[in-house]
């Protein structure tokens, strides 16, 4: 890239002129100040004392020397101690020629031992929600991201099928389902068991309502804790759940039909919204098939005494010299907990793929989960637990609070993308957007505009913040949305399809040897796009992909704007901006499609 080019140029003729190498590390680059002519600058100050100079004479000599040696640079400038470097448009046009055709400008081959990285994770008791959307997202993205900068990337899904919470959506339909099914409701699976899980916390707060004493309001807030925790204790309905998720353990056969039956239906309906949102994986796994090889660690850390049991028989893990706590890793009842199927779900996983880097993609509530994942598996003697990475994002937040699924607060997945469509085609018909197209290219265009508005809104806030999302700000044409970069995406195509319906062609050769301003202006944004893309997957953000689009739009809509395609007189000039344009084009899918967008042709 430039910046090592400029920066052996540099370190050559400081050593050439003051007979000594300069600390490699000190040579920064920055972008040159719009008031000085130049594209790149270089602060000299550090290097004072090593030339005896003062700046501005060192700068100079520098300057000078630099231009003589390399038709890299063809001017520079000094401005008291900085260094202006102005790069010849021959090499930003030789890098034009290079690369303008590829469609794919930008990535690397993929190589090198797999990294597993897990999103999504969903419950079996639950629709997906707007969180879901977030995880699925960023997942989804940062591995596409990864696989364009080489990395060998397998995606899988854990899900989470068996535990008290899903016999909690089963006793529900055992006690008021009346033998529904999503065929006799007319609703997708997942959202009817959602429904129940729902129900359940319903009538579960009534019971323990009325288990509590009746002098409960006069208590203090130590004896209302108790109280409230022996009115749980005794809720028969908390009792059954428990008592079927033991016989399901135990492998009761009547248990675990209907708790087959009720998974497929949650499942049927998750491929639904997987498929819709654009998101997939290599491999799925299922807690109810690695929680007993975590069950297999635990013993395992119990015999070597790196775990131990406390009289009620649960097993828990001391990490207290490690400044945390003591984990639960089996309750008394000796039934699993999260942190059991994740040791078995890792050591799996290790032993499939060999993986270099382990990394979920799981909310920042969970940060002392995987902490302690990591410790608990190198005490077990599995140094690669050190390997996990735990890409930990900001919760997302509605206007009016929270989501609880529990209480059916949450904002579903689903309903969300029809929503998001819907508005799309309300915005999309006031503004014309979809004049002149057939009712199937209108809906697909609404449906593109509408999901790609949800992606990027989420995608576009970096992973570690919490986000509130309005779906009414993701849907403008002239904001930071992806419907103005896919109506700049369709801008381009429609002026090539002008070009050749006139029977203005444009071919692989550079026509011009020079660049004028704002030509330049949008060259020197797509050479960025590798550094970028690199910088993007090594922070784990699409949102430095998000942004990066964003700008490129910007800067093409500036170039259309000063400098005319269509009617541009100088025949070599017009060919060569519809290269350039074409090129932007290219690229806008290229990197929008590392966030699951598509741009359209037409808008």
């Amino acid at each position: 890239m430039l910046e090592e080019i400029l920066r052996k140029l540099f370190v050559d003729a400081f050593t050439k002129l003051y007979g000594q190498e300069p600390p490699v590390q000190q040579v920064n680059f920055q972008k040159t100040r719009p008031e000085f002519e130049g594209d790149v600058t270089i602060v000299v100050f550090p290097f004072v004392k090593i030339a005896k100079k003062s700046p501005e004479v060192m700068a100079d000599e520098l300057g000078k020397e630099i231009v003589a040696e390399s038709e890299i640079i063809s001017k520079y400038n000094v401005v008291k101690g900085f260094l202006n470097l102005l790069v010849s448009d021959n090499y930003w046009l030789t890098f034009f020629k290079d690369n303008h055709q590829d469609e794919l400008f930008g990535r690397k081959q993929i190589s090198g031992n797999p990294i597993v990285v897990e999103y999504s994770s969903p419950n079996t008791n639950k629709p997906l929600h707007l969180g879901h959307i977030r995880n699925n997202l960023l997942g989804w993205s940062v591995s596409e991201i990864m696989k364009a900068n080489g990395e060998n990337v397998v995606r899988v899904n854990l899900v989470n099928d068996r535990g008290i919470h899903i016999c909690k959506s089963m006793i529900a339909w055992q006690k008021w389902g009346d033998g529904c099914t999503p065929e006799s409701t007319g609703k997708k699976g997942d959202h009817l068991i959602g429904d129940f899980y729902v129900l359940f916390d319903k009538h579960y707060k009534e019971e323990v309502k009325q288990l509590l004493p009746s002098n409960y309001d006069e208590l203090s807030d130590e004896e209302k804790e108790k109280a409230k925790a022996a009115a749980e204790e005794n809720s028969t309905l908390m009792q059954e759940t428990r008592e079927m998720l033991r016989k399901w353990e135990a492998g009761d056969k009547d248990i675990r039909q209907l708790w087959e039956t009720m998974n497929q239906w949650v499942y049927d309906g998750f491929d639904v919204t997987y498929d819709r949102l654009g998101v997939s994986f290599e491999k799925i796994y299922y807690e109810s098939q690695t929680y007993l090889l975590g069950k297999e660690l635990v013993n395992e850390g119990l015999e070597n005494n790196v775990l131990y049991r406390r009289p009620d028989g649960s097993v828990w893990c001391d990490l207290r010299d490690e400044g945390l706590d003591e984990k639960l890793l089996l309750r008394r009842d000796g039934t699993s907990v999260y942190m059991t199927q994740d040791l078995g779900t890792a050591q799996l996983r290790y032993e499939e793929y060999q993986p270099k880097k382990l990394i979920y993609v799981v909310g920042n509530e969970q940060n002392y989960h995987f902490d302690v994942l990591k410790r608990v598996l190198v005490r077990l003697g599995r140094e690669w637990g050190n390997d996990i990475e735990h890409l930990s994002y900001g919760m997302v937040e509605l206007p009016n609070g929270k989501m609880k699924s529990r209480e059916g607060t949450v904002v579903d997945a689903d309903d969300l993308m029809d929503e998001m469509v819907k508005t799309a085609k309300s915005v999309s018909e006031e503004l014309g957007k979809a004049h002149g197209l057939s009712e199937e290219e209108s809906n697909r265009l609404y449906d593109m505009i509408g999901i790609g508005a949800l992606k990027y809104f989420i995608l576009k806030v970096d992973p570690k913040k919490t986000m509130l999302f309005d779906p009414k700000e993701s849907i403008d044409f002239n904001g930071n949305t992806a419907s103005f970069i896919q109506y700049t995406h369709a801008r381009i195509s429609s002026v090539i399809r002008k070009a050749a319906d006139n029977g203005i062609t444009f071919g692989t050769d550079i026509p011009v040897t020079d660049l004028q301003p704002k030509e330049k202006m949008l060259l020197v944004n797509i050479y960025n796009w590798p550094s970028v893309l690199e910088q993007a997957a090594i922070n784990r953000s699409p949102a430095m992909i998000a942004n990066y689009i964003y700008d490129l739009a910007k800067d093409f809509n500036h170039f259309y704007q000063e400098c005319s395609i269509m009617k541009e007189e100088d025949v070599k000039r017009r060919e060569f901006r519809l290269q350039l344009a074409d090129m932007t084009a290219k690229l806008l899918r290229n990197a929008s499609g590392l966030l699951g967008i598509s741009m359209p042709d037409k808008m």
